[in-house]
């Protein structure tokens, strides 16, 4: 079973932007050193607890300070740019560090509106399967074609993965022969059948030649099932600030702790705890071993939202170190 990381650089309270890349940075080197198999960063714009806004840049800066780890984008929104683009810079990504480069592609906003506004003014998520047939004509260009992205040239290719959470989108990866990421932190109900419907209609491609699935969940290991609780209350009170209509950057479980939830808050986070796995060694690897049964992947990608920058390294080490999953 493979292990994978994804990082948004969160920018927890009392935190700057600057810490938060200097902590992915950190958290890469140990993820490298540890095994993991690649490590992701994503796109946000506009959201203060966010500091990953462009992936192309960090994922140059990532692989420069890891030795044989996978980094890429997890992902680029591609009705932010245009396709040509993406393939230059990821195709000179490719070229600097030759099997190493992962290019996923997501559709969603990445932002609140006015951030959404900003960045895209003229572009709409419609545009998205052509705007995607367009990256992949740039990645495998025909001989004839007019316009090529000069970087790919010679095999400088990104390994390319469709991100999404829903049977949807695991049917579109799976018809145009692309790896799938599947985002079970954010719609874990759809896991399995999203897992069932790729692999139907999975058909070979120039990206694929069999189905490649992996599913990213949030997880928090720690020594045991009380700490990691704690640990989780964090991320648990931020969701639920923003189900209440404030977003807040990620507190400390100290406060979250000393937070005062009324009945109907507990309610709301009773719901939403599945989905983040936290626990002890054993409850954490119990808890992946249920997943990879009901979806058949071979790769967990993990991201965990605690507040402290020792306790996320902890729970890599702890994750690291689970021989039965």
């Amino acid at each position: 079973m493979r292990l994978s990381v994804l990082d948004t650089s969160p920018i927890v309270q009392g935190a700057t932007p600057s810490e938060a890349l200097h902590n992915t940075v950190d958290l890469a080197k140990l993820a490298d050193s540890l095994g993991f198999h690649r490590y992701w960063v994503p796109e946000h714009h506009g959201m203060r607890g966010v500091a990953s806004s462009a992936p192309a840049v960090v994922v140059g800066h990532l692989a420069n300070a890891t030795r044989r780890l996978r980094v890429g984008a997890g992902g680029v929104l591609l009705p932010n740019h245009a396709p040509i683009v993406v393939a230059e810079q990821f195709g000179t990504l490719a070229a600097f560090h030759p099997g190493r480069i992962d290019l996923g592609i997501g559709r969603a906003p990445g932002g609140a509106k006015p951030a959404v506004a900003a960045v895209r003014p003229d572009r709409t998520v419609a545009d998205f399967e052509r705007q995607l047939a367009e990256l992949r004509s740039f990645l495998h260009p025909a001989e004839d074609a007019p316009v090529k992205a000069i970087p790919v040239l010679g095999g400088n290719v990104p390994d390319l993965w469709l991100l999404g959470s829903s049977a949807a989108s695991a049917e579109l990866a799976g018809r145009l022969g692309l790896a799938y990421a599947f985002a079970h932190h954010l719609n874990p109900g759809e896991a399995a059948r999203s897992a069932d419907a790729y692999r139907e209609h999975f058909r070979p491609s120039e990206h694929a030649e069999s189905p490649a699935l992996l599913v990213s969940l949030s997880v928090i290991a720690a020594e045991t099932d009380e700490r990691a609780e704690w640990l989780a209350g964090s991320t648990r009170l931020k969701v639920l600030s923003r189900i209440r209509g404030t977003r807040i950057q990620l507190p400390s479980p100290e406060d979250a702790a000393a937070y005062p939830y009324t009945a109907d808050d507990r309610a709301e986070i009773a719901i939403r705890s599945r989905s983040v796995l936290s626990g002890g060694p054993e409850t954490v690897a119990a808890g992946l071993r249920e997943v990879r049964e009901a979806t058949g992947t071979g790769e967990f990608m993990v991201t965990t939202p605690v507040y402290h920058h020792a306790d996320r390294r902890r729970s890599y080490e702890l994750l690291a170190a689970l021989d039965h999953i």
